[in-house]
């Protein structure tokens, strides 16, 4: 469990810094992380499941958009409680995650736009099922060998 903590909490097994001794010695403590991760993750998906039950109202195209796009932020938000925001700011933008990230940032930039701005709802509706993709894509690069596994089942459907 100790092991656990210390990746989460960004302390890994090398020498930190005087800078990182510093914002380490102010952070949050482990259960209190773990607090604000599970309300951000769990307001994530309240939000989205809020703006999917408001996709069916009229005129709910717009509040569905929002709230989706609320919803992700929430949940990629929740992360930085447990791994800290520049460690998780880092961990977004390594090579393996990269596309991934560049790809859902763009789609949620794109979906507020074409509600917004553009006032194409049928776009935002295409922009949040590439949120989803996207986010899927990017969490399962967490999981070690996910993205493979993945890949060989659709593969195998596909042939």
């Amino acid at each position: 469990m100790d092991k656990l903590r210390r990746v989460l909490s960004g302390q890994d097994d090398e020498e930190q810094g005087l800078t990182a001794q510093v914002l380490d010695a102010s952070s949050l403590s482990f259960s209190t992380r773990v607090k604000w991760f599970a309300i951000c993750f769990v307001a994530g998906v309240f939000f989205s499941l809020l703006g999917t039950g408001l996709l069916w109202l009229p005129g709910g195209a717009k509040l569905f958009a929002v709230f989706y796009t609320l919803g992700n932020l929430a949940a990629l938000a929740s992360t930085c409680f447990l791994m800290g925001p520049v460690k998780q700011l880092k961990k977004m933008f390594e090579p393996t995650r990269l596309l991934a990230t560049v790809v859902m940032l763009l789609c949620l930039f794109c979906t507020l736009c074409a509600v917004f701005w553009w006032h194409k709802k049928g776009l935002a509706l295409l922009f949040c099922i590439l949120q989803f993709l996207s986010m899927t894509w990017y969490s399962l690069s967490y999981i070690p060998y996910a993205r493979d596994a993945v890949m060989k089942c659709c593969s195998s459907l596909l042939s």
